[in-house]
């Protein structure tokens, strides 16, 4: 089976080499950068690939030795780490070639909000704000922001493979920390909530005009020179689904409608994917809940300068180094976790 699922990916990867190289493939942008996103994302499983047929030679090789010579420590050693590598190879395979999620290359729009906790909560919505656009940063994808101010945040981050990182994110994040109002040095436990939504495009969702209801209306709070002076705000209204998406931030009424649409879209985009595959793609009130404490993914102690994901149990002690947007530990646990379960419910259908 196995030999199978390398001859596969092999003759995949070469294929795509090929085209890589093909005149008629690099004139046209669209399929060229179709199939270079294809080659990268095979591009470790062919690595992996590699490496068993190494691994099969190795082992064939020491256990021909052994055959024709009798009994060598250093052939038998040589023959056991072949094929403890050759198991470790079998699964890695398997898991690189689980099937994708089709949103994966997709951008991201992500909300946050401030949950229970009042005005602590409200700042540590921005200290998310900034952890994740930072981390966005750090894995070379670009931001958008759309929306910033008093405990709510919305933006975009651009780029390969956006939700593929960030859809990880979604939950209610706990901290536990003195907040700077605190003057007995008590500590706090306060939430934030995180909705991760793969930015839909119009063929993805179509939304009939005749479905809207827009309002538009003066701005209120930080803005700039045409705040409380022109009606350039707008909430927008999805009838049928009841979603109301307001934007303000911009000074054109026409900007903050565009924004406010493409926040509307990809809510409605998550939405239709929650009803069409409940069982692997949670609905954004499942993902975001009530901000409660005790639903919580991740939690970041202040005192003990530890964060812990406990979808994963995992505990890392390098509270800075995570705020600054160092989530990679995080994300590659979480990623590994979602390729085991997907890798087993496979297993069970067959």
């Amino acid at each position: 089976m196995i030999e199978s699922l390398v001859d596969q990916i092999e003759s995949r990867f070469a294929e795509l080499s090929r085209q890589m190289t093909d005149p008629e493939v690099i004139a046209d942008r669209r399929r060229y950068a179709e199939i270079g996103r294809e080659y990268r994302r095979l591009e470790p499983a062919a690595k992996l690939a590699e490496e068993w047929r190494r691994a099969v030679d190795d082992a064939a090789g020491a256990q021909e030795l052994l055959d024709e010579g009798g009994e060598d420590s250093e052939l038998r050693e040589m023959l056991s780490g072949a094929r403890g590598r050759l198991e470790e190879l079998d699964e890695a395979l398997r898991l690189a070639m689980v099937e994708r999620d089709p949103n994966d290359d997709k951008d991201v729009i992500i909300e946050i909000n401030g949950g229970a906790g009042g005005e602590e909560a409200d700042l540590w919505a921005g200290d998310l704000y900034r952890m994740l656009t930072k981390y966005a940063e750090r894995r070379g994808l670009g931001t958008e922001p759309l929306e910033a101010g008093e405990g709510k945040y919305t933006f975009a981050v651009k780029g390969d493979g956006a939700y593929s990182v960030f859809k990880y994110e979604g939950g209610t994040h706990r901290v536990q920390r003195v907040p700077v109002t605190e003057s007995q040095g008590r500590i706090h436990t306060s939430t934030g909530t995180v909705a991760v939504l793969p930015e839909a495009q119009d063929v993805d969702v179509h939304i009939d005009p005749n479905d809207l209801q827009i309002d538009v209306y003066r701005s209120s709070g930080p803005g700039g020179q045409s705040v409380n002076t022109t009606d350039s705000a707008v909430r927008v209204t999805h009838k049928p689904s009841g979603i109301v998406v307001s934007m303000q931030d911009e000074k054109s009424q026409l900007q903050n409608r565009e924004k406010a649409m493409r926040v509307l879209r990809a809510r409605l985009y998550e939405q239709a994917l929650a009803e069409q595959q409940a069982e692997l793609a949670a609905d954004r009130r499942a993902q975001v809940g009530t901000g409660d404490r005790a639903e919580k993914i991740r939690t970041y102690n202040f005192p003990e300068r530890r964060v812990t994901d406990h979808r994963v149990k995992l505990t890392v002690h390098d509270l800075d180094s995570v705020l600054e947007g160092g989530l990679e530990s995080f994300t590659d646990a979480l990623s590994a976790d979602e390729k085991r379960r997907l890798l087993e419910a496979q297993a069970s259908k067959t």
